[in-house]
């Protein structure tokens, strides 16, 4: 079963299998499709959490799995943390540890998050905004992982690929507030698997 996944830009997703339309990080969306299944949110810096685009991709029947600080201002969702899973609407989601070492803006102690969406046989690794971390060692059987490569407030994506080696990885978090295209395409090179760099908007089918 295919599914496509589209890079909606910074740090956003949305992934369809069949019935079900998954976002991850909606941010800055000109349109409101209110067509969400599910949504999740990594973390809950501005980037990341948008309230009002929550609302443009949620319909009355979408479910919200997020961090706790995000379900208590949202007040609603089912609450998630590092080592969780929860199935929601035929999709399993797996909390993952998403922090920063020896930088401030992701402290461990926050609870904020990566995830691995297992989707129509598909397993895909988001993994928010984070440094590369002794817990990726013990991702396995990734079909693609998502990962930050802007720098400033996340990893060496390259080096992070060697931990769990995905089938494929997509480079995100460049092109607006920190990075840039030099950035995706140094991580391609680098990279110790396939690389497919995506534009704002371009989708790629996973068979």
């Amino acid at each position: 079963m295919s599914v496509t996944l589209q890079w909606l830009g910074h740090a956003s997703f949305r992934i369809c299998c069949k019935d079900v339309v998954l976002y991850i990080d909606p941010w800055k969306l000109k349109e409101e499709p209110h067509d969400a299944t599910v949504v999740l949110v990594s973390h809950s810096h501005y980037d990341h959490y948008s309230p009002d685009d929550v609302k443009k991709v949620s319909g009355p029947d979408t479910r919200l799995v997020a961090p706790g600080d995000v379900v208590a201002t949202e007040g609603r969702g089912k609450a998630i943390t590092p080592g969780s899973k929860v199935e929601e609407q035929g999709v399993s989601v797996m909390g993952v540890p998403a922090y920063n070492h020896d930088k401030a803006f992701h402290p461990k102690s926050k609870n904020w998050l990566g995830f691995i969406i297992e989707i129509c046989s598909k397993r895909i690794y988001y993994a928010g905004d984070t440094d590369k971390t002794e817990e990726m060692k013990a991702i396995k059987d990734i079909d693609v992982a998502l990962l930050p490569v802007g720098g400033t407030y996340t990893m060496n994506a390259a080096e992070a690929v060697a931990y769990f080696k995905p089938k494929m990885a997509i480079p995100y978090h460049w092109g607006d507030i920190v990075g840039g295209e030099k950035d995706a395409k140094e991580f391609s090179e680098l990279c110790q698997c396939e690389a497919n760099i995506l534009r704002p908007g371009e989708t790629f089918n996973l068979e």
